[in-house]
């Protein structure tokens, strides 16, 4: 069997690493680090198309093999820092379990695996989430639909409490948020002027990525506290529903094309019925005496969509489309992720989280604030309510536990393809 020269420890230092074990490296095993081989395989075949779709562009440029490169080179990348980190860790255990590797040179080894393993974790994990497709809606734009749930007043209150919770949040994060549509139990169009509490509001957050950022408040949340109203100090539990919608541009772009009929955001104008009628509540007499107010409704689906907060009817027709749009190119991705979500639970068993399930909990007594997806809880519930870093670290650790979520999803897709 080959044997290694010794070699003392400071000139094994000044050596490169991979001279020193450049001769060891025929003697290693493969292995499939923490990853599923799955993914691996997915990974290597990506590979392969990119270095296809390179051949391909060098011969003559096409914008679409340009944007497809694009789309593969961070999983290209990250499958060669996946195989660098695991051809190290492979060295290290050959070396180790070597009986002619020398003793010195073995504890160096040894000090070095436990390093090489973080180092082949930490590729494992970015070279899982680089094979994750990116949401569609990502980096648009979004509506925010906040509506009282069960609970009566005082979920009401709450749904209020939320929409001010979301609209510090922007603000502190430099987001450009505007009221689209705020109707309190009382009539009135302050929400901090109202003692009934809100009826429904739709914020619009015009900043782009604002959709990846708030994907995950959607759901119903649910707060545990005592009521104002509350005489005989009793915990009351109610709940406000999260809507987080798509917001399209007006005219659509390249990755958004509204003519393409194969694409989500595609809606057919003759399957849509346009109703035009006088607008109610505060606004003026203009308002209230010209027909500006807009509903569409999609035939097929029967979504309807629905805009009287401009003083024109073209801009409130305009409003209503956009929305329109968002409601039904995101029921059209939801059907899909709820096939998903199907495949999914029958090849690993994952438990159940649709949107009918509480997602998240405040508890003013305790001060917490516990979110049921990702586990994490806090116990700075003031803070959270008013925006701050304290409600980021909640809606991070549910970005993360999201993307453990398409990791399953994604490895459970490709075992079914077998």
């Amino acid at each position: 069997m080959f044997r290694t020269s010794w070699a003392c420890r400071t000139c094994l230092y000044r050596l490169p690493r991979q001279v020193v074990w450049r001769q060891l490296r025929f003697q290693s095993t493969t292995s499939a680090g923490n990853i599923s081989p799955a993914l691996i395989a997915r990974a290597r075949s990506m590979t392969s198309e990119h270095s296809q779709l390179s051949k391909q562009l060098a011969d003559a440029f096409e914008s679409k093999t340009a944007k497809k490169i694009g789309e593969l080179t961070p999983v290209v990348s990250a499958l060669k820092d996946w195989d660098k980190a695991n051809e190290s860790l492979r060295e290290l255990k050959t070396l180790i379990d070597d009986p002619s590797t020398d003793k010195e040179l073995r504890d160096l080894a040894t000090e070095d695996i436990e390093q090489s393993k973080g180092q082949l974790s930490r590729a494992s994990q970015i070279l899982a989430s680089s094979l994750i497709p990116k949401h569609p809606f990502a980096d648009l734009p979004c509506f925010l639909e906040v509506r009282p749930g069960i609970g009566g007043g005082e979920a009401a209150i709450f749904a209020g409490d939320l929409v001010k919770m979301f609209q510090a949040y922007c603000s502190k994060n430099g987001l450009n948020v505007a009221i689209l549509k705020l109707e309190t139990a009382d009539g009135t169009s302050n929400l901090s002027l109202s003692g009934a509490g809100l009826t429904e509001a739709i914020l619009e957050i015009d900043s782009p990525g604002a959709y990846g950022i708030f994907s995950c408040e959607a759901g119903v949340h649910r707060v545990q506290r005592v009521p104002a109203t509350e005489t005989k100090g009793r915990t009351h539990t109610s709940a406000a529903s999260v809507i987080v919608l798509p917001s399209f541009p007006a005219n659509g772009s390249e990755e958004l094309d509204f003519n393409d009929p194969n694409s989500d955001f595609f809606v057919d104008p003759k399957d849509v019925r346009v109703d035009v009628m006088r607008a109610s509540g505060a606004g003026g007499q203009h308002v209230n005496k010209t027909e500006s107010a807009v509903r569409l409704t999609h035939i097929p689906t029967n979504t309807v969509a629905a805009s009287q907060e401009q003083r024109s009817q073209a801009r409130n027709k305009e409003q209503a489309w956009t929305m329109l749009r968002a409601r039904i190119a995101q029921a059209r991705r939801e059907a899909r992720e709820e096939e998903m979500v199907r495949l999914r639970r029958s090849v690993v068993g994952v438990a159940k989280t649709g949107r009918q399930d509480k997602i998240r909990t405040y508890n003013w007594n305790q001060q917490r604030v516990t979110d049921h997806r990702s586990g994490l809880s806090v116990h700075d519930l003031d803070d959270v309510i008013e925006g701050g870093d304290t409600l980021e670290k909640v809606m991070a650790s549910v970005r993360a536990w999201m993307v453990d979520q398409e990791i399953l999803g994604l490895v459970a897709e490709v075992e079914s393809q077998k």
